[in-house]
């Protein structure tokens, strides 16, 4: 008797899963959106929409696979020429992807130009095992914990690659803080973040970060896509000597997230403010109510408020005091823990918009095949 009822619990539960999975692919998640511009050179946070706001990072996930992987190259755990095994889980990775083949080897350096050109799932995957005894799962750990360590405190890692995890996310800001970290850290090794293409077991392989192939000065660095997190860019470009380091979340298609931050550093070179609604507007998203507001300058921290607040820090101009805040640079050293910290008490716009997620929702749950991978 007790057996029959557990059955047809089970045969329950079983159902309504089908049915919360049949719901999910009816209908997807839908992405946030945020922006931020900082300048690499004092930390000042020059432009940001929905800085704190967490979002799915999709690809932008290997950058901090790369950090860890630039990093066990330089303490001599990794060499460049070494040839890594290649297991089952990865060589199962779905697309974007170099096509490896369980059982085979590839050498560290085909992997980090595969996950910087195509963004290669399986080539970040087999890094990440390498260098966590096998394990996919532990290498998850030391990533949270780089990133941590970085200040990338709303920051949770699951996997290599990027490809869909509900409860791998990130903010602009952190993802400010990575780029910063890894042109910091590494500057003998952030070119290869300018590679467009390269040559792998026959095949020529070219990349498809475009902005950076025709924006002036723009060197680096990562691209990335989800249905649950939408077009996501991290770009660093340098003008007269300047380096300004920008990011973008939530992008309706690649295009409007590139023409978005064409914008955002054009207008930050110029020492211009960028309309916020142009970040909503790139989303797909139009703002509908707008409420203006002086303030300090700081940005909301995600999570205190029942809504999202937008923040525009105005740059420093003439004739009056601008607001400024400081992520991790240079200043905080190389491994230390980096974090935010404003000053002045400057005339910042504050821009609230309603009816968004509060403390702890992230706007996109991606999960299981009902969601393109990690494919840009």
């Amino acid at each position: 008797m007790a057996r029959r009822v557990l059955g047809r619990l089970g045969a329950v539960v079983a159902a309504l899963g089908a049915v919360a999975v049949g719901l999910g692919a009816a209908h997807p998640a839908q992405a946030g959106y945020a922006s931020l511009v900082v300048d690499g050179g004092t930390g000042e946070v020059l432009n940001a929409v929905n800085p704190d706001e967490q979002n799915h990072p999709a690809s932008l996930t290997k950058m901090m696979t790369l950090y860890l992987t630039f990093e066990a190259i330089h303490q001599g755990r990794l060499h460049w020429e070494d040839e890594l095994p290649v297991s089952r889980n990865a060589a199962n990775k779905e697309p974007t992807k170099l096509g490896l083949e369980v059982g085979q080897t590839v050498s560290v350096k085909d992997c980090v130009l595969g996950m910087i050109v195509i963004s290669a799932n399986d080539g970040a995957t087999v890094v990440g095992e390498a260098l966590a005894g096998g394990s996919e799962q532990v290498f998850a750990r030391m990533m949270t914990d780089k990133a941590h360590q970085l200040g990338m405190t709303n920051t949770v890692f699951r996997n290599a690659s990027g490809l869909p995890d509900r409860e791998q996310v990130t903010t602009a800001r952190d993802m400010s803080r990575l780029a910063m970290a890894l042109h910091r850290d590494f500057p003998q090794d952030y070119h290869y973040f300018a590679t467009r293409e390269f040559d792998f077991e026959g095949r020529h392989l070219t990349g498809h970060n475009r902005l950076m192939y025709r924006y002036p000065g723009m060197d680096g660095m990562k691209t990335g896509f989800t249905n649950a997190s939408g077009s996501n860019l991290v770009s660093s470009a340098v003008h007269d000597g300047r380096r300004l380091f920008g990011v973008v979340f939530g992008g309706s298609s690649a295009k409007t997230r590139d023409k978005l931050m064409e914008t955002l550093l054009d207008n930050a070179f110029a020492n211009r403010d960028t309309d916020p609604k142009l970040v909503a507007l790139a989303a797909g998203r139009p703002l509908t109510r707008v409420a203006r507001a002086r303030g300090t300058g700081r940005v909301a921290h995600a999570g205190r408020a029942r809504t999202v607040h937008v923040a525009v820090a105005p740059v420093q101009r003439r004739g009056h005091a601008a607001a400024r805040q400081r992520v991790a640079s240079g200043h905080a050293g190389r491994h230390g823990t980096a974090h935010a910290a404003s000053k002045g008490h400057a005339h910042a716009k504050g821009v609230t918009v309603a009816g968004k997620a509060a403390k702890g929702k992230v706007a996109g749950k991606a999960h299981g095949h009902h969601h393109k991978v990690a494919a840009d």
